[in-house]
């Protein structure tokens, strides 16, 4: 086994602005196939099973107990997609280190937590957080411009109130399109700027800024990388999100893997 030192480090340090390459849709299933192959040889899905089910309990059991949060239910589920590049730095860690030949243990995914990039991952992560609360703001924001501050009065009564009335196709649509804003916004500046920042060391800037260069200059590639991610999610979470613990950790290493084709090497 290659030492860990000299390959984890080497290559990063110092680097000048990357450069983004053009890549095509063979790269994405290439990326999904290498993803996949990653996560057959190190198998993640208890521990995020153990990160999703809390979560979504507690979400759900609050919503039941005291239906005033009931109206941020999707907001708050689905906005976990804006933290999920946060989610995956683990997978990205465990990708790298497969890659280059390192010990792949599970354990391994916190290694990020003593290399060069935890300061700017924390930054950037305190980043996607901050956008997170705002999309939760802007999702009640919304809901009370269509239905005031009145509280649903049971589930039924809230399906209701969405799906047979103009208010509620107006808070779809509206929500829709707002929702849509924060994940491209997400997306752009995601993408690209965690894998990177475990690669090479480079400020939180340059990452996003390249970032979203490689979304500028992949501009149909990646939109359908985003596209995959989204149907990804969906489809994972039904039913009641057990997918999620084997589609988010497949997507974390394909991810790693657009990164690696988007990105020219050193």
């Amino acid at each position: 086994m290659a030492s860990e030192t000299s390959i984890a480090d080497a290559g990063g340090y110092g680097a000048d602005q990357p450069r983004v390459v053009t890549i095509n849709l063979a790269d994405l299933r290439d990326a999904l196939s290498k993803g996949l192959s990653d996560f057959n040889a190190m198998p993640t899905h208890i521990v995020f099973l153990c990160l999703i089910y809390p979560i979504v309990t507690l979400i759900f059991a609050r919503a039941y107990a005291g239906y005033e949060v009931l109206p941020l239910v999707f907001p708050l589920l689905s906005g976990y997609t804006l933290i999920g590049p946060l989610v995956a730095v683990g997978m990205y860690e465990l990708s790298r280190r497969r890659e280059m030949g390192l010990d792949i243990s599970r354990g391994k995914a916190f290694y990020v937590l003593r290399r060069h990039a935890i300061r700017p991952i924390a930054i950037l992560g305190a980043l996607l957080m901050a956008i997170y609360i705002g999309w939760l703001i802007a999702a009640w924001a919304i809901y009370v411009a269509n239905f005031g501050s009145a509280i649903p009065e049971s589930v039924a009564d809230f399906a209701l109130q969405i799906l047979t009335t103009d208010p509620g196709w107006t808070l779809i649509i509206g929500g829709g399109g707002i929702g849509f804003f924060f994940a491209v916004v997400v997306f752009s500046i995601s993408v690209v700027s965690f894998p990177l920042i475990l690669d090479r060391d480079v400020s939180v800037m340059t990452a996003m800024q390249t970032s979203i260069r490689a979304v500028f200059a992949n501009p149909i590639t990646m939109g359908m990388w985003g596209f995959i991610v989204a149907g990804a999610l969906l489809i994972g979470s039904l039913p009641f999100f057990v997918g999620l613990c084997v589609v988010l950790p497949v997507l974390g290493h394909s991810t790693w893997h657009v990164y690696r084709k988007v990105i020219e090497h050193n």
